[in-house]
């Protein structure tokens, strides 16, 4: 091999480097949730089109009451490196283990409303702490 041919490859080598070390923390684990998604065989949040079943697996980020047209609503936003479906339980004002950080399983059928994602009274399994 060349002198040439090697340091034409070292820079791409130490880039590479660089970025990985450089990563934020947020990156890194979203990349690892994405891995995660697609290793199980889960759909991920991106691909997701209006309208489709669809079952997601990520962690949730944020857990509020939001009443609609007077009725209680508990939505949660779901994370899994790739994007964001709000989980809308309707008539709930709290279910025990939908807390952030939390990891879990969702399956029903994917409303895009005003470019947001949502997800109304899914189907859901609580993931053991820790995963």
């Amino acid at each position: 091999m060349s002198s040439d041919t090697t340091r034409s490859t070292r820079p791409g080598m130490w880039r590479r480097a660089l970025s990985m070390l450089t990563s934020s923390q947020n990156d890194i684990e979203a990349a690892e949730l994405q891995e995660d998604v697609l290793e199980s065989g889960f759909d991920p949040i991106h691909g997701c089109a209006d309208r489709e079943l669809v079952q997601l697996r990520g962690t949730i980020r944020t857990v509020t009451l939001r009443p609609r047209a007077g009725t209680p609503a508990l939505e949660a936003e779901l994370y899994d490196g790739s994007g964001t479906v709000a989980l809308v339980w309707l008539g709930r004002r709290r279910i025990a283990g939908i807390e952030p950080g939390r990891g879990i399983v969702v399956r029903g059928r994917i409303a895009v409303h005003d470019d947001r994602r949502v997800m109304y009274n899914p189907r859901y399994e609580l993931l053991p702490l820790g995963e």
